[in-house]
């Protein structure tokens, strides 16, 4: 006998919850899949502490699930629309409609610092590129824009939750001269964000028009690796500046760069130009300099495809050890902080920041 979804659908209305209603009743089921007995679907809680109500009873639910004719296995994932401040708003909810890219308020110009891959140092690079632009005179915001892998928080220092004073709009934390908003800063530490694109799409919307940036003269926006909805959604909300793309010199990561070229192409954002990280490494005991990633691939790519390259930044261990204390080298002084601030002043010298 097949399984169908329909029938999957019949069983969870006839399944009580703790508290009253069924699934379906409660209107908690989502991305309901049935494929050739494989059963997978989402629980979706309004609330944290009701997906953990769920959790409890969830293999309840898989066992009356798989007790089915035609079932050959269940997946039940539970999860909620994600953590918010306290008495604030709750972020990660589906987006609003918009009629179009908008402005962010206060913004005058939105940065996008990303990459075709995970591992090439874009979140390092957009934490101090906006540290270098900062100490350059410029009004800067971060956005860590990486929902499932928020790192800025501990690139910068920072643990404290947002404010939300009215419930509504959220005040950004500063730090090394910026103002600063990532959902990791509303998670538990070492918690997952187990969300869909619709829920994604919605975090960003709101972390973009719900956060009182203030007036900015750049807000750098750290963005997820690959050619995603947090992308996607960008490019159809916002007003954008354009984007800067992160490789190492290596092939391998540029033939993902290509990628995330073409996708702002085709979104109709403008790629600024690209930045070669990892470019060269000097030996602090001897001096010696080598490229272990190799060198000069990413200004190649760039004269072959008429874009500017932006520059190079080196592989250090200092780079490293900075991020994980959360002062970014850019803060401070060395070659590596020069390295920053000589980016910060092509893109402030070229308008782009």
């Amino acid at each position: 006998m097949t399984v169908t979804k329909e029938a999957v659908a019949t069983a969870l209305s006839a399944f009580a919850l703790p508290g009253g209603g069924t699934p379906v009743s409660r209107d908690l089921v989502r991305a309901l899949a049935v494929e050739g007995g494989v059963v997978r679907f989402v629980l979706e809680a309004p609330t944290p502490d009701e997906a953990r109500a769920l959790e409890a009873v969830r293999p309840a639910i898989e066992a009356a699930i798989r007790a089915m004719p035609g079932v050959v296995s269940v997946s039940v994932l539970t999860t909620a629309p994600g953590p918010g401040p306290k008495s604030g708003p709750k972020i990660g909810g589906h987006p609003t409609p918009q009629a179009g890219p908008q402005p962010v308020p206060g913004v005058a110009r939105v940065l996008l610092v990303g990459s075709g891959k995970g591992g090439v140092g874009k979140s390092t690079v957009a934490s101090n590129l906006a540290v270098a632009l900062a100490r350059a005179g410029r009004r800067v915001g971060l956005l860590d824009a990486d929902i499932h892998g928020p790192s800025q928080p501990r690139m910068m220092g920072v643990s404290k939750r947002p404010a939300s004073p009215d419930g509504h709009m959220i005040v950004p934390v500063e730090a090394h001269g910026l103002k600063l908003m990532s959902l990791g800063l509303m998670l538990k530490p070492d918690e997952a964000v187990i969300w869909r694109g619709p829920m994604l799409m919605g975090a960003m919307q709101q972390m973009l028009f719900q956060v009182a940036w203030g007036d900015l003269d750049v807000l750098v926006i750290d963005l997820p690796p690959g050619t995603g909805d947090v992308q996607l959604t960008l490019a159809q909300k916002t007003v954008l500046t354009g984007a800067l793309v992160v490789s190492t010199p290596q092939d391998v990561a540029l033939i993902d760069a290509r990628r995330a070229i073409d996708m702002f192409v085709r979104l109709k954002v403008p790629v600024l130009g690209l930045i070669e990280n990892m470019s060269t490494y000097v030996c602090p005991n001897c001096g010696h300099e080598a490229h272990p990633f190799g060198h000069g691939g990413v200004a190649t790519e760039a004269g072959r495809l008429g874009l500017p390259f932006l520059g190079e930044l080196p592989l250090d261990l200092s780079v490293r050890l900075a991020g994980d204390a959360g002062t970014p080298i850019a803060a401070g002084d060395g070659p590596a902080a020069e390295a920053y601030a000589r980016l910060a002043a092509r893109l402030v010298g070229d308008g782009m920041a």
